[in-house]
Formats: C-alpha cells, structure tokens, sequence
C-alpha cells in the first residue's frame, strides 16, 4: 500500500521545511498589494504586484533576501498561518489549515512546476501594475473587484 501524500497525513506544523515550502503553488497572489479598511479591519487585494516577481514563472527575484528589500512582504510559517485570514482562499496553506484538499491544478498534484499558471490560477490572471509604477497613495485605485 503506498503512503498517504504528506499534506494529507501531516499538518502544517509537522512538515518539514522543504515539504512546506513545496507547499506552495507559486501563484504569486500572496504577492500582491493589500489594503485594509480601518474601519472594519476588512481587508482587500489590489491588482498591484511586487517589483520583485518575475513575470514569466511567478517567482521572486530575491526570495532569500525579499523581506529585507520589501520591509512589508511577509515570510509565511507553519506556526502564524491560522492568523493569514487574508490569504487568497486557493492557497495552499491556507487549505491545509482549513483541512482541505489541494486543487487540481497544484504543482504537487499534477507534477508541472507552472500548471498554476496554465489553470489561470496565479497572480498573472490579475495583475494590472507593478508596485515601483504608481504611488502608494494610488493603491486604493486598484482594489481587485470581487465580482
């Protein structure tokens, strides 16, 4: 009988780190600007990307050293995702937390490292701008339409 598929059998915290960083799908959406309503804490993504993906495989240019360079980008670990309610609801950690399944279309299902990006599934489908062409002050008129 062949073992169970890891995001089946282990939780986010009992992977190791190249099973979680596997995890992820590379679809950039965590990638993209956020904006928070003072108000209702509510928060919303933008169709504005980070300077440093790569446009052709949604890969960060800097990953070792992206949250030195980009001071707001976030390093996701096991221990903090329950509190990443902001993450787009196809991520992959996020569905594991939730006890849910990966999607068809992820890496780790169908064995294509760019099957995201193949399914419309990745931040290429959304994105207008780059963050290093418009003005912080700008991002609000991005906010990704939820219809």
């Amino acid at each position: 009988m062949a073992q169970e598929v890891f995001w089946r059998r282990k939780s986010l915290r009992e992977m190791t780190r190249p099973e979680w960083e596997s995890l992820c799908d590379g679809c950039a959406l965590c990638c993209l600007h956020k904006v928070e309503d003072e108000d209702t804490e509510e928060v919303f993504y933008t169709t504005v990307v980070c300077h440093l993906l790569d446009m052709d495989n949604c890969q960060c240019t800097e990953y070792e050293k992206r949250c030195q360079l980009v001071p707001s980008c976030i390093r996701l670990q096991p221990e903090d995702v329950e509190t990443f309610d902001w993450l787009p609801i196809t991520c992959s950690y996020r569905l594991i937390h939730e006890g849910k399944d990966l999607p068809d279309w992820h890496p780790l299902v169908t064995g294509e490292r760019n099957s995201v990006i193949a399914a419309n599934a990745s931040v290429l489908s959304v994105y207008e701008v780059r963050d290093n062409e418009i003005s912080e002050d700008q991002l609000i008129d991005y906010v990704l339409d939820e219809d």
